[in-house]
C-alpha cells in the first residue's frame, strides 16, 4: 500500500513529522511526499492520498479533490483548516479527516482503524515519543520543541490545532535528534515553537532560563555549529522577553534579530483581538531586545475590518517610534479571517491607500518585509470559500 502526502508550499513541517512517525514504526506501507502531477502514477486501489493544509490552500485543495475522487483514490486530510472545519472537509470529498495532533491517529488509520473523524484534540500526543524528522530518508526540518499555546488570540488557529496546554520535547530528546543530524552533516539548528522563550516553562510564558541554557549548551556540545532561536519559526511573545533570557540566548545563537509579535500599536485593537498584552509591554520588550544587541523584528497585522482611522494612526506612529528609537524592522501581515477563530466572521482584511503608502515607504527604506499584498487577496478568497462551511471541531466517533 502507498500513502502519498501531497507536498505543498506551506506543509513541510507537518509532512516531516508524519513521515518520520510512519517510518519509525516499520509499517508495511510505502509513504512518500509527492507533487500533484505524480499521484496519477500510483494505482488508486492501492493508494491513499493525504493532505495537510491551511485555510489559504483551500481553493487549490478543493479542485484537486474533485479530480482525485473521479479517479477513485481514497483521500484523507489533517492540518489547520481540517481541524477548524472537519465536517466541511468531509463534504468536500475527503473520506477520513484528522483533527489536532496527527501522529498517533495516522498510525491507527494505517493499522486498519476507520473513522470519519479522528480526534487528536481531546487526547494529545507526547512529543518525546515521536521523531521530529527522518534522517534515513534525508528529510530534515526545524525541531519542534513546544506544541500548544496558552493564549487566546482571536484571529489565531494555533490553540485550536495544538491545544492551550503547552507540551515540550525534553532537552535530551532534542539533543539526541540534533546529534543524528550532525552525523549526517546537519550542523545548523532551528526550532518550531509558538513562543521559543517559553520553552521548558510550565505555563509557556515565563522563561525557564535554566532549561533554555541546558538546551542550547547541549546542542553545542554535540556539534551543532549554528543555532537560530527566537527567530522564524520560533518567534517570541512580548511577555516572555526578559534580560535574563536574552543574556543566555546571546551566548549561543547566531541570529542577529529576535522576531516578536506586536500585531498592533493600538491598545483598543489589542483588546479586541485578545492579545493579552499592551502596547507599552511591547515597547518594553523591544527595548530589551535592542539593548542586548539584537535587531527587533516586529510582526504587525494590518487591515482589521473593525479598526478606525485613529487605530491605524496609532499603529503607524508606534512603528515610526520603534524604528527610529530601537532600529526595529517590521514584518507586515494583512488580517486573514481563519475558520474556527473568533474573528472569522469579521470578514477579510482590507488595506486602504493610506496603508499602501505607509508600507511602501517602509519597504523602500529596506525596513519592512512580508506578503501583505498577497495576503489581502488570499483573505478575500479564503473568506468567500470558507464562509459557507461549518466550524465544528468536535469529533465524530
Amino acid at each position: 500500500m502507498y500513502i502519498l502526502f501531497r507536498e505543498m508550499k506551506n506543509n513541510w513541517y507537518s509532512l516531516a513529522a508524519l513521515l518520520s512517525t510512519i517510518y519509525s514504526r516499520h509499517l508495511d506501507v510505502e509513504a512518500r511526499p509527492v507533487k500533484f502531477e505524480e499521484i496519477k502514477k500510483f494505482p488508486p486501489e492501492k493508494t491513499i492520498v493525504a493532505y495537510s493544509f491551511m485555510s489559504f490552500d483551500l481553493d487549490t485543495v478543493r479542485e484537486e479533490v474533485k479530480t482525485l475522487k473521479e479517479r477513485g483514490y481514497t483521500l484523507i486530510a489533517g492540518g489547520p483548516h481540517v481541524t477548524a472545519d472537519p465536517k466541511g472537509c468531509l463534504r468536500m470529498g475527503f473520506d477520513h479527516v484528522f483533527t489536532g495532533d496527527g501522529e498517533e491517529n495516522i498510525l491507527r488509520f494505517l493499522m486498519g482503524e476507520r473513522k470519519k473523524i479522528f480526534d487528536g484534540i481531546s487526547k494529545r500526543v507526547n512529543l518525546n515519543h515521536y521523531s521530529p524528522f527522518l534522517p534515513s530518508k534525508g528529510i530534515y526540518m526545524p525541531i519542534e520543541i513546544t506544541r500548544g499555546c496558552p493564549f487566546s488570540c482571536a484571529y489565531c488557529q494555533t490553540p485550536i490545532i495544538a491545544g492551550r496546554q503547552v507540551r515540550h520535547r525534553d532537552v535530551d530528546v532534542v539533543v539526541h535528534y540534533a546529534k543524528l543530524g550532525v552525523k549526517h552533516g546537519r550542523k545548523l539548528a532551528r526550532f518550531i515553537a509558538p513562543n521559543s522563550f517559553g520553552y521548558g516553562s510550565k505555563n509557556g510564558v515565563t522563561p525557564n532560563v535554566e532549561k533554555i541554557e541546558e538546551l542550547l549548551y547541549g546542542l553545542k556540545r554535540v556539534g551543532i555549529e549554528e543555532i537560530y532561536f527566537g527567530t522564524f519559526p520560533s518567534e517570541v511573545r512580548p511577555e516572555s522577553v526578559t534580560d535574563e533570557v536574552l543574556k543566555v540566548v546571546k551566548k549561543y545563537v547566531n541570529n542577529r534579530s529576535i522576531v516578536i509579535g506586536a500585531q498592533s500599536g493600538s491598545d483598543r485593537i489589542l483588546k479586541i483581538i485578545k492579545r493579552g498584552h499592551t502596547v507599552e509591554q511591547v515597547e518594553e520588550a523591544i527595548e530589551k531586545i535592542s539593548l542586548h544587541g539584537f535587531i527587533p523584528h516586529v510582526d504587525f497585522i494590518f487591515g482589521f475590518p473593525f479598526e478606525t482611522e485613529e487605530d491605524v494612526e496609532k499603529t503607524f506612529s508606534f512603528i515610526v517610534k520603534i524604528v527610529e528609537r530601537y532600529g526595529a524592522k517590521i514584518h507586515a501581515h494583512t488580517f486573514m479571517p481563519l475558520p474556527g477563530t473568533e474573528l472569522f466572521n469579521a470578514g477579510p482584511g482590507r488595506l486602504t491607500e493610506v496603508h499602501y503608502k505607509f508600507l511602501g515607504r517602509l519597504a523602500s527604506k529596506g525596513i519592512l518585509d512580508g506578503y501583505w499584498m498577497k495576503q489581502e487577496m488570499l483573505a478575500r478568497k479564503v473568506y468567500e470559500i470558507a464562509s459557507g462551511g461549518s466550524t465544528d471541531v468536535t469529533s465524530d466517533r
